[in-house]
């Protein structure tokens, strides 16, 4: 994938008292074990909200005749008010009795949204684009309030030893339900775009999506029983977090991390213009190279979270943050679609490291005490990055040509936009050659030979495994 997927990752580690009550809570049942099985559920729900729906937001603002300024501001205003409601979650937090309250009343405000959302903007088209990104604003709001308690739970129940391992269990969960989802959701516009009927198919759709999002909910509420939260205890704001107890190897990490986010979201809320306003893609290819980028984080997510538990999430983010850069540059050499559905599908598998990994680094880089500010603190970066980024982007697109041509040599794609994604690579490759040796590994690695890494990387492990003779390089 060609950019990150927006995640709503933030955890708040709430301060737990003895619960009050049994809560239904028997000798032969752990409730941890019950909560992280409600909590791979709850990836599947959330999978299915994004890939049916908010994977779909940007073809539905083309479909209102939006413009490629209209989408950069879609990209990047919900996200930058989601993490402005994210943080006022956590001053919340602080005088909430029930926190539990605000994870299940966002919840279903959030899939309450898809109402507004399909509504207002097919009663009055004129103003469709505005409408929607107003919706838009308003779902990224509710959802990320409800972030901080979700994942505070989320990371509480599981141990420090196995996080890796299971963070990329729930991304594969995530990635083959997405993967489903998709393209039942492209088949759906393919017919609809057929039959004159587009309206249709957005409207089946979406609200799939808002029925999957009150599943998440529910799966969450449970997760809250089990696991009660009463009340947080932070005291310090987040100038003094960043100022007094984040580690100099966290503040770059945080550079690092916003920085690539902005380079990012420079290309990423394009590639949905240029595959369908230019190259004239339908709803079923592009459902399909979305779902090629998906299928390869399912079948890497494993591999890469291991590597992750084994050699450190700092060389999770070298090997990953090296090789993101050279992807959307491959959109100059060519427009074939086989082409593009490969070069996305190792975009999967690179983006499926660089995410857990930036996940992850967060999680072990922090004490429960300080992951109420350190998490959201995080958030914030990379939302700021991500929206400005997103703006960047869409006004450099307006400002590119759309040929280059030195001397005998003339590049002259379908649009200006390839040229945007490969300035975007370009800032990648700055960013991590700059930035990636300013911070270290938060957790103690044993001394493992980092030759062995090549050989433990995804996709080339199992080709070295069919090999007919032992190499002794291949760690065991």
């Amino acid at each position: 994938m060609n950019q990150p997927v927006p995640q709503q990752q933030a955890s708040l580690p709430l301060h737990y008292l003895e619960p009050s009550g049994d809560h239904g809570q028997s000798s032969d049942r752990n409730p941890k074990a019950e909560s992280r099985r409600y909590g791979v559920r709850d990836a599947a729900f959330q999978a299915a909200a994004q890939g049916g729906g908010e994977n779909y937001f940007s073809a539905f603002a083309l479909f209102l005749h939006a413009s490629p300024f209209h989408i950069g501001i879609l990209s990047a205003l919900p996200q930058l008010v989601g993490v402005m409601a994210q943080l006022l979650s956590v001053k919340l937090l602080q005088y909430l009795r029930m926190p539990a309250h605000l994870l299940i009343g966002g919840g279903w405000a959030q899939a309450l949204c898809w109402l507004p959302i399909l509504s207002l903007p097919l009663l009055m088209p004129e103003h469709g684009p505005w409408l929607l990104i107003g919706c838009a604003m308003l779902y990224f709001a509710f959802g990320h309030a409800t972030a901080p308690v979700w994942n505070s739970l989320l990371v509480d129940v599981v141990e420090t030893s196995s996080r890796g391992a299971y963070f990329a269990q729930r991304a594969r969960v995530t990635a083959l339900t997405s993967f489903v989802v998709l393209g039942i959701a492209g088949m759906v516009l393919t017919l609809g775009q057929k039959w004159e009927l587009s309206w249709i198919g957005f409207l089946i759709i979406f609200l799939g999506a808002a029925a999957a999002r009150v599943g998440a909910t529910r799966c969450q509420t449970r997760v809250s029983e089990l696991v009660p939260v009463h009340h947080i205890d932070a005291p310090h704001g987040f100038r003094h977090f960043l100022a007094e107890s984040a580690t100099p190897d966290f503040r770059h990490f945080l550079l690092f991390s916003g920085l690539m986010h902005f380079s990012v979201l420079i290309s990423g809320p394009f590639f949905v213009v240029y595959l369908l306003r230019d190259l004239h893609w339908s709803y079923l290819q592009y459902a399909g190279w979305m779902a090629s980028s998906i299928s390869a984080q399912f079948l890497t997510l494993a591999p890469w979270g291991q590597i992750g538990d084994r050699y450190g999430n700092k060389t999770l983010l070298m090997v990953t943050g090296l090789a993101v850069p050279l992807l959307p540059m491959g959109y100059l050499l060519s427009e074939h679609y086989l082409f593009l559905l490969s070069l996305n599908f190792f975009g999967g598998v690179i983006w499926a490291g660089l995410s857990l990994g930036l996940q992850n680094y967060v999680f072990d880089s922090l004490r429960p005490h300080e992951r109420t500010r350190g998490v959201a603190l995080a958030n914030a970066t990379n939302a700021i990055g991500w929206g400005s980024g997103a703006l960047t982007g869409s006004w450099l697109a307006t400002i590119l040509p759309a040929q280059l041509s030195l001397g005998l040599w003339e590049l002259a794609p379908a649009s200006n936009l390839p040229f945007l994604f490969c300035l975007s690579g370009a800032l990648r490759l700055l960013i991590a050659l700059s930035l990636l040796k300013t911070f270290g590994e938060p957790r103690e690695i044993g001394a493992l030979p980092q030759r062995h890494l090549l050989w433990q990387l995804p996709l080339v492990k199992p080709l070295v495994a069919l090999l007919p003779w032992r190499n002794s390089r291949v760690a065991p």
